[in-house]
């Protein structure tokens, strides 16, 4: 690091990038090692089974899922086509001008 003027220190992209490197490993390493601690569950522990029989579930209460068979009420729509304008060009299209 080298002094200015004003009596600070520069600090070079390349010390500030290894630095912002230096910070997030240690904050991995913390994060691990915070997992490891608050975890509950141990190497030397068998895992519980499951329990033997059918899987019992609570009924539904959020709502209800209603069908509506009548027909939707309105004016009849009828299709539209439009007239056409040009005549039909053959594929593909050349490039000359008649």
């Amino acid at each position: 690091m080298t002094e200015t003027v004003w009596g600070w220190s520069q600090v070079s992209s390349k010390q500030l990038k290894l630095a912002a490197a230096g910070v997030g490993a240690g904050a991995v390493v913390a994060m691990g090692a915070l997992g490891v601690a608050f975890s509950d569950v141990s190497a030397a522990e068998e895992p519980t089974p499951a329990p033997p029989g059918p899987v019992t579930t609570s009924e539904i209460t959020t709502g209800e899922t209603v069908t509506d068979s009548s027909e939707v009420e309105g004016p009849q729509t009828s299709v539209v086509v439009p007239p056409i304008t040009t005549t039909p060009s053959t594929f593909p299209p050349t490039a000359e001008q008649h």
